[in-house]
């Protein structure tokens, strides 16, 4: 049975995320990133602060990857917004039924998702896309504080080793430890203690989506597994 303080406790882990201000360097960098923008989105206000997560508090599964995108997410103010990751990511949990619509371009664009919540492990965006251990570290707590409000959860897809191997030490954190050795692959599948499942899924980054190391058939194949394993998933 859902915690009737869910959804109150998660929009006061989101406001804490926004606010934070933990790691001087990567606060540095993402204000800069906002100050002098690209060319292309000269005409944007960039959000350029932490993000938190995204979707629904009701979530069965969830969807954690590295860092917001310097020109995506921290600039539209939502996780794995405004980017080709995004473009792929939502166009996938759209048509496993995550999702009303297969774009993610703005804060208000009405994108909604149905059963699923998206995040980061570390939620500002790094210089190079590479946060030091004292960063990933800072920001750990807000991944395990999530994993313990997502209650309903039933499947959790690590994007990229990163994630996977922050989201195992999470779950270990939890005492939800996985119940066999996680090595991080494409479509590793590990069960955990509590009879939830890690997913391991290529991240949908330009450098796999454009040399073919991930395709969408190879994505959709993730949320099909993750869709029959969660349940409860609409179709669209």
């Amino acid at each position: 049975m859902r915690r009737r303080g869910a959804e109150p406790a998660l929009e006061r882990l989101r406001e804490r995320i926004v606010d934070c201000r933990r790691c001087p360097r990567l606060v540095r960098y993402r204000e800069a990133v906002a100050r002098r923008k690209i060319r292309r989105f000269a005409q944007w206000s960039y959000w350029g602060r932490p993000l938190p997560g995204f979707g629904d508090p009701r979530a069965r599964l969830w969807v954690v990857g590295l860092a917001p995108a310097a020109h995506g997410g921290n600039r539209t103010g939502r996780i794995f917004t405004g980017d080709r990751s995004g473009d792929w990511l939502y166009a996938a949990l759209h048509r496993a039924g995550f999702a009303n619509q297969p774009t993610s371009v703005s804060r208000d664009d009405g994108l909604r998702l149905r059963g699923a919540w998206v995040s980061a492990v570390v939620r500002c965006v790094p210089p190079a896309n590479r946060p030091t251990t004292e960063e990933r570290d800072r920001c750990l707590p807000y991944l395990r504080e999530e994993l313990a409000l997502l209650d309903r959860l039933r499947v959790l897809v690590a994007l990229g080793g990163f994630a996977f191997e922050n989201l195992v030490r999470a779950l270990r954190d939890g005492g939800d430890a996985p119940a066999v050795r996680a090595r991080f692959a494409h479509g590793a599948i590990v069960p955990l203690a509590s009879g939830r499942t890690l997913i391991g899924c290529y991240h949908p980054s330009q450098q796999n989506t454009f040399t073919g190391r991930l395709t969408e058939a190879m994505l959709d194949d993730v949320f099909r597994e993750a869709r029959r394993r969660a349940g409860g998933a609409r179709r669209r």
